[in-house]
């Protein structure tokens, strides 16, 4: 074997015999991440220590433990396991400062160490949204800000309306005075309707910290939008001189908080106040027209409109309600049909202002004849009684026979009696007390009063 490659061989054994004695007696240790307020386990091993002991030191170099003796007074580091191939050591309460280098040595010739880095996540702060503080109006650009401090390393921040992912459109990061944690702030824009009306925007903070959970914040939107309005009757089928209310039911945020009624054609105003029911205490037919009710709010203006027919009989209602945003002033339009109008029960009301109304003619006169008749139809009957009572107590008969006097209960056949009708004036008894007592009189002064004899054959 050439000089030259035996040397080299020798050079080759003896460094993998030096790697070799090296490994034994070189500690080893791992990095660690540990969230802030949690407990982190450092562990120091070595094959051969050679009579030697294990220790722990912090970032600043200040020893922690020298095998089992403890060197820095701090409740927080325990001794976990001590031998003379280990030393284990944990600190619990972690905080952001105490992120850092730390060093296990073996006090070995030459002094062998090794570093184990450890790292503290800081957890973020619940997120904030802003910029919802104030109502906003329909059709308008939303802009919201969620923002979240306190996380290590930078947190992500992302969006919800609804179900509905929204798409931010920025994020900023910003070191917090500590150095060590940051604030994060994103950014969303998205043009607000009616429908968005106290629906539910979401800003969700997702860290490593968090251990698959997640910390959001839900506001709800207020957006503010016109107003609509429909007119619904009560009650539901009114009769020619029975009371009704229309009531102008408008819808909206903010709520209309300004009614005004008008007649079609009728050129003062009947209502202006802010309650929404119109009253009509007494329906008649002068009644009968188109009503208009504006609802107004800061938002706006909106019209309805009623058609009404007023009957003396009740009938189904047609519906000609109309809700139609309310026109510039100017002379009034006629009624619109369009599929989009609200619609309601069709009915006609007497104006407010009418302080007394008519009442209906027909019904009236009708009451008076029932009246009269009921009186004319007592009074015949009372006439009838009074009338019989009077014929039977002043009225006898009497029936002559051969000379001889018979009552008329003795009656014979017609050949036989001649029967006599006899009263007061008939026998001159002016002075008799009653009737009886003449018809007494007559029977001893019968021929006296051939006269006044009525026959009855």
């Amino acid at each position: 074997m050439p000089p030259s490659a035996l040397s080299l061989l020798l050079l080759l054994l003896g460094a993998a015999k030096g790697n070799l004695s090296r490994d034994e007696s070189q500690p080893t240790t791992s990095d660690e991440t540990v969230v802030a307020g949690g407990t982190v386990v450092l562990k120091c091993q070595v094959e051969d220590p050679d009579d030697s002991s294990l220790q722990w030191s912090n970032p600043a170099q200040q020893t922690l433990y020298f095998g089992e003796k403890r060197a820095l007074r701090d409740n927080r580091i325990q001794l976990e396991r001590s031998t003379p191939n280990e030393l284990t050591i944990s600190i619990s309460d972690v905080v952001l400062s105490d992120e850092g280098e730390y060093t296990c040595s073996i006090f070995t010739m030459p002094v062998r160490t090794a570093k184990a880095l450890v790292t503290v996540l800081g957890i973020p702060q619940k997120p904030q949204i802003f910029g919802h503080e104030q109502p906003i109006d329909e059709e308008k650009i939303a802009r919201l800000t969620c923002r979240s401090s306190g996380s290590k390393p930078a947190a992500q921040l992302r969006w919800k309306k609804g179900n509905k992912e929204l798409k931010a459109e920025g994020t900023e990061v910003v070191e917090d005075p500590n150095g060590k944690t940051f604030t994060v702030s994103s950014r969303v824009e998205f043009r607000v309707t009616k429908e968005d009306n106290d629906a539910e925007v979401t800003c969700t903070v997702d860290h490593e910290s968090l251990q698959n959970s997640e910390r959001s914040t839900t506001q709800k939107l207020q957006v503010h939008y016109k107003p609509t309005a429909k007119i619904e009757p009560h009650p539901l089928y009114p009769r020619e001189g029975e009371k009704l209310q229309l009531q102008c039911d408008g819808q909206g945020n903010p709520v209309p908080q300004e009614f005004l009624w008008e007649k079609e054609g009728s050129d003062a105003p009947l209502q202006l106040s802010s309650d929404s029911i119109l009253i009509f205490p007494f329906l008649n037919k002068s009644d009968s027209g188109t009503y208009v009710c504006t609802a107004t709010s800061s938002m706006g203006s909106v019209v309805a409109k009623y058609n009404l027919d007023v009957s003396d009989l009740p009938q189904l209602p047609t519906p000609h309600v109309h809700s139609t945003p309310a026109p510039p002033p100017g002379p009034s339009q006629p009624i619109s049909h369009a599929s989009s109008m609200a619609t309601a029960s069709s009915f006609t009301p007497a104006p407010v202002q009418d302080a007394s109304p008519v009442p209906s003619t027909s019904s009236t006169y009708h009451a008076v004849i029932g009246g009269v008749v009921a009186v004319i139809v007592f009074l015949l009957l009372s006439l009838l009684i009074v009338l019989g009572h009077y014929l039977i107590r002043h009225k006898a008969g009497v029936c002559v026979r051969h000379g001889e006097t018979v009552t008329s209960s003795r009656r014979q056949s017609p050949a036989e009696v001649m029967c006599t009708y006899l009263t007061h004036e008939a026998k001159g008894s002016d002075d008799a007390p009653d009737a009886d007592t003449a018809i007494i009189n007559a029977e001893g002064g019968q021929a006296g009063g051939d006269d006044k004899k009525e026959y009855f054959i």
